[in-house]
Parts: C-alpha cells; structure tokens; sequence
C-alpha cells in the first residue's frame, strides 16, 4: 500500500490513475504525524499531508480544548486568600497557636493537591488555553504562596513564639490584601484592563510590605538584644514579605499572558 499525500493505493507511474481516499479517512491519516524525512510536500517544512491552512480547525474539531484551567487557578488563588486570612486572624488574635497552625497546614494540603491536578491535567492536554510555560509557572508562583504561608505561620510553633511583635500585625494584613488582589486578579485574567489594573495594586503591595518589612527588621536590631529572638523574627518577618514577593511573581505571568493575547 502506497500513501501520497491523501491518496492511497499501489504504486503509480506518474501518468497513471490514482485513486481518492474518501473525505472521513483523509482527514485521519492527514492528523498523523509526518516522518521528518518525508516533509516535503506542499510548500511548509513538515506538512507532509498539505494541511498548513487546514489544521487549526483540524485540531479544533477532532482535539478538545481544555478551558477548566482557569477555574484550578481560580480556586487555588481562593484557597491563598483562605490561607492568609488564617494567618492574620492567627496573629491579631494569638491564642490557641498549635490548632491555628494546623488549620492553616491543612489549606496548604488543599493547595498541593490543586497543584497536582493542575499538572497532571497539564501532561494530558493536547491543546492549552495559554501557553504550557505560562500555564506551569502560574501554577508554581500560586503554589509558592501558600507554601510561604504555611512556613510563616509554622514557624511561630517550631520558635514557640510567647508573644507578637508589633507591626507582624500589619505585614500579615499587607499579605492578605495582595492575595484578595491575587484572586480577583486570576478570576479577571481573561478581561485585560482590569487584570492589568489588579497586577499595579499587587506590585504596590509589594513595595508597601518591602518598605514595611525593612523597617520593622530595623526596629527589631534597635530594640532587641537577645540574638536568637533577632535570628528567629527577622526570619518571620522575611517569610511573609517573600510570601508578598510571590503574589507580585504571579501578578507578572498573568501580566505576561494578557499582553501576549492582547
């Protein structure tokens, strides 16, 4: 059996008959893969079967299109915003630690196994709505989030942390008011202005918990002489700003994704 460019049957000289596939198997064997050696066929490099015009549609008709990823990276960004939440409410009302903490472990859970769906879906998608780089590194900035989160809200247990500093207060509300942007942000990412306006306020986040941070460290070195109570807040403190510098991370894919859309 002889197959040449959606025509099938023996080996034919050039001037002999040659007979047409019928259209339903024409447009299967035209979805196989061309041997590189063999792509020389009508115009473009690798378009063996001649589908350069006709396989956007192809791919549309006979491949889905997995659109659900936005929903995932909507409810991990929901699931941060529960995450910080937690941590504020643990800091402005610190009692009860241990439970708190694990209240906020079990959202970091929820959050991986997000993550997990995201990629394995992710490794069996033909088509993506967005780039598979973008996709990737969305879910791995969303993921970072919460995984800070849960590290600043651990750390209060492993330092058995009698009392709160003045300002973490503060820090952790600059932490949750960037991840409400960050899931109105995912929810809006397919309406460009208003993604891009959510992006400028998660970056002024970012510059208010920096400047924040900063000054609390140094009032931290003025204030303090016990040198394992500068180890152990300066490293909280530098958790949840990190945590904020992650919400920024994914305010620039999503930046990146809208631009090259528009």
């Amino acid at each position: 059996m002889h197959i040449e460019c959606g025509r099938v049957g023996p080996p034919q000289s050039a001037s002999g008959p040659k007979t047409e596939i019928s259209d339903p198997l024409l447009a299967v064997i035209r979805l196989l893969p061309c041997p590189p050696h063999l792509c020389y066929r009508r115009g473009a490099p690798h378009d063996f079967w001649g589908l350069s015009a006709f396989m956007p549609g192809l791919l549309q008709r006979f491949l889905p299109r997995e659109d659900d990823y936005f929903a995932l990276f909507a409810k991990q960004a929901e699931n941060i915003h529960r995450g910080a939440k937690a941590l504020f409410d643990m800091l402005s009302r610190y009692t009860a630690v241990y439970e708190q903490v694990q209240n906020i472990k079990a959202i970091e859970h929820v959050g991986d196994e997000i993550a997990h769906t995201i990629i394995t879906k992710l490794n069996q998608t033909f088509i993506a709505p967005i780039d598979r780089e973008d996709i990737h590194e969305l879910c791995s900035s969303l993921d970072d989030v919460i995984d800070l989160i849960d590290a600043a809200a651990s750390r209060f247990v492993l330092y058995r942390v009698a009392n709160v500093r003045p300002g973490t207060v503060e820090l952790a509300k600059i932490l949750l008011a960037a991840c409400a942007e960050v899931t109105a942000l995912v929810h809006a990412i397919e309406a460009r202005d208003e993604a891009l306006r959510h992006c400028i306020e998660i970056n002024r986040f970012e510059n208010d918990s920096d400047r924040l941070c900063r000054t609390l460290i140094a009032q931290l070195f003025d204030e303090e002489r016990d040198p394992v109570q500068i180890i152990k807040w300066k490293e909280i403190f530098e958790v949840i700003e990190t945590a904020v510098d992650k919400c920024e991370d994914v305010a620039n894919v999503v930046e990146g994704v809208v631009l090259k859309s528009a």
